[in-house]
């Protein structure tokens, strides 16, 4: 399976210059997916540098660089400090996490992450974990469903949404992505359709793989995995995360509570290498028109 196949870089040069890479240092690539940004790292290490790339979906393991100094590791990038103590790993130069969701889990309409082909409701990045998104809706109410679409899409009426899920669970039950389709679609606006609908599956898809949990988990432990001095860059496709990783680089805290010491400086672990989120232009847009929504973040642990 080719990389560009399985997944386009998004903000690829971006990426490189805010990781500053160093020859010799020790990379993570949280998210490896087909390989792009890994295969990019690689070229710019020498050959006692090492990077290790994350990725919990089997899948991915066939996009894996035939290289000594990469280490595939078939985990979600939460539990990155396990696998750096088992691997005699103390602290990395740098860790990157592209948050976008890869074109083959898309394109394969047997994983039920798309909502244009008929095939089962799974969504699970790990095909081995123990819920997929259809027993997800099955065990949850219609207070649970409302509060995932408040969260996560910007639906105008979501209770109506919520309602309109429930009442076809409870019918005849949501196994199928055109079933779930079907049940929520009434509750759509028709000119916005396409939008809603993918808004709709991205929440279920965020839900079901405790996508936001597993982002906290990883930025909580960077600090403690980052030599002094290195750096993490993030690329976030949903307001959401976005506004998780802008508030820990800024605050040291998914809430962004400022806390601050007796004289007045906020104690923070971060030191933010972009001011503000960096953008595809149109260029890379027209090549690659799911970079869109890329925001990049990314910043330094103080010495």
């Amino acid at each position: 399976m080719s990389e560009l196949s399985y997944h386009i870089p998004a903000l690829l040069p971006q990426t490189l210059e805010c990781l500053d890479i160093k020859p010799d240092g020790i990379y993570i690539d949280a998210t490896f997916g087909g390989g792009g940004h890994s295969r990019a790292i690689l070229e710019r290490l020498g050959p006692d540098g090492r990077l290790l790339g994350f990725d919990q979906d089997l899948d991915a393991l066939a996009n894996a660089p035939d290289d000594p100094r990469f280490t595939f590791v078939r985990s979600n990038f939460r539990f990155a400090p396990n696998f750096m103590r088992y691997y005699g790993i103390e602290r990395v130069d740098g860790i990157l996490a592209d948050l976008g969701v890869s074109f083959h889990h898309f394109d394969d309409p047997q994983r039920g992450f798309s909502f244009r082909v008929d095939a089962p409701l799974d969504m699970r990045m790990n095909q081995t974990a123990p819920h997929t998104a259809a027993e997800l809706i099955a065990s949850s109410s219609e207070k649970d469903i409302l509060s995932l679409l408040r969260t996560y899409t910007d639906l105008k009426n979501p209770s109506k949404a919520a309602r309109a899920i429930m009442a076809a669970a409870a019918s005849s039950g949501i196994h199928t992505t055109f079933q779930l389709a079907d049940a929520v679609r009434p509750a759509l606006n028709p000119k916005g359709e396409k939008k809603e609908m993918a808004q709709v599956f991205q929440a279920f898809r965020i839900a079901v793989n405790s996508e936001m949990e597993a982002l906290t988990d990883l930025l909580s432990a960077a600090p403690r995995l980052l030599r002094p001095g290195g750096r993490a860059v993030i690329l976030t496709y949903h307001s959401v995360e976005d506004r998780i990783v802008k508030n820990y680089f800024r605050s040291g805290n998914a809430e962004g509570n400022v806390e601050k010491d007796f004289f007045g400086k906020v104690i923070c672990d971060w030191i933010p290498v972009t001011r503000s989120p960096i953008q595809a232009d149109e260029a890379e847009v027209e090549r690659n028109p799911r970079s869109r929504s890329a925001k990049l973040r990314a910043a330094m642990t103080r010495d």
